[in-house]
């Protein structure tokens, strides 16, 4: 029931944190399933996803404490957890799915509704479903729900992915620990958040080869224990803020960004005039990098790709962007179909943009201009918010809940920064709502 409300015109100056990473937390926290007592996940962001996970776990029974303060969350898990996820969590978030693995192995049967989460398009479960069938599993569909047993266990097998699907390798990863013998996962996804799972999961005893690479090697061990890890820095929530600082002409130092995980994206802003600098940490502070604009931006092509390549959740930043550069230039979109709903939004604030199946044209103006427009999706929402930063009068973003699932304190951080952006209950909602 609230939007953001952003007054253009603003330029951001100053320093921002970055905290763990959304898409490895919520996989860190499935992964406490694999072993009976208390792990403590550490830097976990404060988000909407991160309490939609901790009640699912606990509905699993497992005890979950969220130390804000200290922003981690301990996790009792029982000597048998549950084995049933509902609909009404498993719906709100997709990455829920990825119980699937850890209780399949650990209980030898589970039930999962089918996910919902971000508008962004069609993400089947086909590679998760047969990456787990050929551990042995038998899986059905029955009423919205995937039921999968493994009465006997699990036994390690080699598994090719058709597509290095982050999801799909995270998932037989955390099944394979406890399967007996050696699993090989070709084709496996190389994001950081699977070198971060990879990194806890070996922590807790598992034995894996392989981590950063696209084949993953694991062979089985009989139990896991609980451990203490401190998640990944979010590569996304740092290069939003990359983006934003080029886009407004600032000068912005990301505090625990690592710039090894955005290797390409920070290139394109180095091409598109931008200056990029790692920063050292100190004893006074944390290292990250740094981003400096002092010009309009050129404009960049961009295609997205599976990790090394430019992230697909980046793509919103690089069409707004785009939408105020110099030039035109061509996004390519090669993971999700969807994410150009996003394209329908930018266009209200007076961005010239075309789409033709998964390309996109943008030809940029001087200033955007501010408009109504609402979030679909995580990093739509955003991009949206960053974009009215360079759009002539106020914009307003609704379904502000979206950006909450993804970036913590949004509006703060953006107010701590030096422009106006503040929450505000949206009217069209609340009408609707009576």
């Amino acid at each position: 029931m609230e939007r953001f409300r952003v007054v253009g015109g603003g330029r951001l100056s100053g320093d921002v944190r970055v905290t763990g990473a959304k898409n490895s937390v919520l996989k860190l926290m499935a992964a406490a399933l694999l072993a009976e007592g208390t792990t403590v996940l550490e830097d976990v962001p404060d988000i909407l996803d991160t309490a939609i996970m901790a009640e699912l776990l606990r509905r699993l029974g497992c005890t979950v404490e969220h130390d804000r303060g200290r922003s981690s969350v301990s996790i009792t898990v029982p000597a048998m957890p549950g084995h049933e996820a509902d609909y009404d969590l498993v719906r709100r978030m997709r990455a829920s799915i990825c119980v699937l693995g850890p209780l399949l192995a650990r209980c030898g049967q589970v039930s999962v509704a089918r996910p919902g989460g971000d508008n962004i398009g069609s993400r089947p479960l086909d590679m998760h479903i047969s990456g787990l069938q050929r551990l042995g599993a038998t899986i059905e569909t029955e009423h919205g729900n995937i039921l999968a047993s493994a009465p006997q266990g699990l036994a390690g097998a080699t598994i090719w992915l058709d597509f290095p699907s982050v999801g799909a390798t995270e998932n037989i990863l955390m099944a394979a620990v406890l399967a007996k013998g050696l699993t090989v996962i070709d084709n496996a996804a190389r994001e950081p958040e699977i070198v971060d799972l990879c990194e806890m999961l070996a922590s807790m005893g598992a034995s894996i080869s392989g981590a950063g690479t696209s084949t993953l090697e694991v062979e089985g061990v009989e139990s896991l224990r609980p451990t203490r890890h401190v998640s990944v820095p979010d590569r996304i929530v740092a290069g939003t803020w990359a983006y934003a600082a080029a886009m407004t002409r600032g000068d912005v130092t990301v505090r625990n960004g690592r710039p090894e995980h955005l290797e390409i994206a920070l290139d394109k802003l180095v091409t598109a005039g931008a200056q990029v600098e790692r920063v050292l940490a100190t004893d006074e502070a944390e290292g990250g990098f740094r981003v400096v604009m002092d010009r309009r931006p050129k404009a960049v092509d961009v295609v997205t790709l599976p990790f090394p390549g430019f992230a697909t959740d980046l793509l919103p930043m690089v069409l707004a962007i785009n939408s105020v550069a110099e030039g035109a230039a061509m996004v390519t979109e090669n993971v999700f179909e969807a994410r150009f709903m996003f394209v329908d939004e930018l266009a209200r604030l007076g961005a010239d943009v075309r789409t033709d199946g998964h390309h996109c044209v943008v030809r940029g103006r001087q200033r955007l201009s501010g408009a109504p427009v609402t979030a679909h999706d995580i990093r739509a929402g955003a991009g949206l918010v960053v974009a009215g930063l360079v759009a002539d009068g106020v914009t307003t973003v609704a379904d502000a809940y979206h950006v909450d699932r993804g970036y913590p304190g949004f509006a703060d951080q953006l107010q701590a920064l030096g422009v106006e952006v503040t929450r505000e209950p949206d009217p069209d909602a609340l009408l609707a709502g009576e």
